[in-house]
């Protein structure tokens, strides 16, 4: 993907198109640094002492789409994709983790999440994690922060793997 193919940000729509296409163009920038890579590169940990790969990032992205969008604003209680024996998240554990399954991990989250938006009556709609309760704007907003800071490990990791930096 090039910084051309990303989603256009919104510039004069309502609010809930203006956010859906910040969430978007952030999703789309994930993708846009994974692109090209090897299956070693997207699970190499080059800034250590963290864990931190392209593909741990995108595991984890899914996994909080899921978290935020189907348990929190849907009610739907689904359980994590990648876990350890103790039920703890493994999501940055990709000695193993295979690109293509968590990439179509991932945009499965992402179409399933943009449906959910697209159905709400309202960004005011509630959804709920225990006893506290989270507006679809609170959801989109955050989401829109998960990914920007996200982003930014993801260049720091592909400017060490291979020398390339963009937005």
């Amino acid at each position: 993907m090039r910084d051309d193919e990303r989603t256009r940000t919104e510039q004069t729509a309502d609010e809930r198109a203006t956010l859906v296409s910040f969430l978007d163009f952030q999703r789309d920038t994930l993708a846009m640094k994974c692109t090209g890579l090897t299956t070693d590169q997207l699970r190499a940990r080059v800034l250590q002492p963290s864990a931190l790969s392209l593909l741990g990032i995108v595991r984890h992205l899914a996994e909080v789409e899921r978290g935020w969008f189907r348990n929190t604003f849907n009610n739907e209680d689904r359980p994590g994709f990648w876990k350890h024996p103790d039920g703890s998240f493994a999501e940055f554990d990709v000695d193993t983790a295979d690109p293509e399954e968590a990439f179509a991990v991932w945009r499965g989250e992402c179409d399933h999440a943009r449906e959910l938006v697209a159905a709400a009556e309202s960004l005011d709609v509630l959804g709920h994690h225990g006893e506290e309760a989270f507006s679809l704007r609170w959801i989109l907003t955050h989401m829109i922060e998960e990914y920007a800071r996200h982003n930014g490990h993801a260049d720091l990791l592909r400017e060490h793997l291979d020398g390339e930096t963009g937005e």
